[in-house]
């Protein structure tokens, strides 16, 4: 099967096993403030230290609500989340939390960490990638707990649901890992921020890629808001560099498992390449369907690099190809994610993975943006901190555009080596891109855009 340079996200329903082992945690590198400012370890430079980091107090304990797949469908991606946002907030704060160095979801849905005279308490709450279960744990939160902040969660669908009821409640809301345009887009609100990357930023750092190679495309994805959007920046990002559709965009139910029509539609159109978004288990039937229908014989299937699991499964044809991904572990080059990369392992028995990232920088800016407002820990001034922040990840810079809340981040162009390293350090290292994508706030909020692009990467 010849597999595409780059393209369309895979997310494929998979079991990760998390071997528990749990050696002494890695303390916090310290910040480049603070090296600059203590060059010497003397008496006098120790006792100055904690008065200056006593700086922080709140009145009373910061209450963050996450909001993460641990038992549905999605469940694997739920468990990059739940533990990278443990460890984010254990870097941001410089200590474990109150259940030690791993965080168990099973055994414990709640962890507290201090930063300074101020707590942070994390309530988790599995929503098994529900809507309706989404709504119930958020408002359980909210009404119950008293959070401050939300975070989460796997699904866009879910998500949508999250927006609302963080917008009816006045609580800023942070997106991670579901990538939908749309959460920063037509459902866009003041409360709603991102550490996701969104669809267009998929798109954008795959298509200068593949139209290198190939020069006409039809693609298939879900028939639910993360196809649609991702199908929409595909088409625009690729068509900008020089690529051309050569048919209508072809979208299926997300639970189809009988893609033979679909395949056919695929065949017939003549492309060089077909490119495939899909979220959920459907994407084994879906490939065994070219195979049976001989796309797989006359066209190249677009695909970005996956999750570690699932690599050696679907990629092992594929030594050689050269593709995006929006984060694996040993791609970016900074202290964070030196810092995630040497703490993961020892506790959780795998390397970071796809959406490490994601969680550790949901963590470090709900953090950020209390000391930010000096512990005030009200909607109002969360959201005016918020808006515009720039802060330091595991993907180095992130910053969040004022004008959408659409979070501006590193993304990575690999070539693929082996799928056998027990590590799963399966890459070389080609490229890094930044995606500025289009603003796609909804009509009425179009004045927000300022200067952006509106609507498409060429503005119309």
């Amino acid at each position: 099967m010849k597999v595409l340079r780059t393209l369309a996200l895979l997310l494929v329903v998979m079991s990760l096993a998390l071997a528990a082992c749990a050696p002494a945690a890695t303390e916090a590198p310290a910040t480049e403030e603070a090296m600059t400012e203590a060059p010497a370890a003397t008496e006098e430079a120790m006792t100055e230290a904690p008065a200056e980091a006593a700086g922080l107090t709140c009145a009373e304990p910061v209450k963050i609500g996450l909001i993460t797949d641990a038992s549905g469908a999605l469940a694997f991606y739920g468990a990059h989340i739940l533990r990278s946002f443990m460890l984010g907030m254990e870097y941001a704060t410089g200590a474990p939390g109150s259940v030690g160095e791993k965080f168990d979801f099973t055994a414990a849905q709640e962890n507290t960490f201090k930063l300074d005279n101020c707590e942070f308490i994390v309530y988790v709450r599995d929503d098994a990638s529900t809507p309706d279960n989404t709504a119930t744990v958020a408002r359980e939160l909210i009404d119950v707990e008293g959070v401050n902040l939300l975070v989460g969660t796997v699904s866009s669908g879910a998500t949508a649901t999250l927006q609302g009821i963080a917008l009816e409640s006045g609580i800023p809301l942070i997106v991670a890992p579901a990538a939908a345009n749309d959460i920063t887009g037509v459902n866009f609100n003041e409360y709603t921020f991102r550490t996701s990357r969104n669809n267009y930023q998929d798109a954008m750092n795959e298509c200068v890629a593949l139209t290198q190679q190939y020069k006409t495309f039809v693609q298939i994805a879900p028939d639910y808001a993360f196809g649609q959007g991702s199908a929409a920046a595909f088409r625009d990002a690729c068509t900008l560099d020089g690529g051309e559709f050569v048919a209508d965009d072809i979208f299926a139910p997300l639970d189809t498992t009988d893609f033979t029509p679909y395949m056919e539609q695929i065949a017939a159109s003549g492309a060089e390449a077909y490119i495939v978004t899909w979220a959920g288990g459907g994407f084994v039937s879906l490939v065994q369907a070219a195979k049976d229908q001989g796309v797989t014989d006359t066209m190249a299937l677009g695909a970005t690099f996956i999750d570690n699991t699932l690599m050696p499964t679907f990629f092992a044809n594929a030594v050689g190809t050269t593709a995006g991904i929006l984060y694996q572990y040993n791609a970016p080059k900074n202290e964070v994610n030196d810092w995630l990369v040497a703490n993961t392992k020892p506790r959780y028995g795998v390397n970071p993975d796809l959406f490490d990232a994601d969680g550790m920088n949901a963590a470090i800016f709900a953090v950020e943006a209390v000391k930010a407002t000096n512990g005030d820990v009200s909607g109002e001034a969360l959201k005016g901190v918020m808006e515009g922040m720039t802060f330091e990840g595991p993907k180095g810079t992130i910053y969040i555009r004022p004008e959408d809340h659409v979070a501006i981040q590193d993304m990575y162009i690999l070539k693929l080596v082996n799928v056998t390293d027990p590590d799963a350090n399966f890459y070389e290292y080609v490229d890094t891109s930044r995606p500025e994508p289009p603003c796609l706030l909804p009509e009425a909020l179009k004045d927000r855009c300022g200067d952006l692009p509106y609507g498409s990467l060429s503005g119309q």
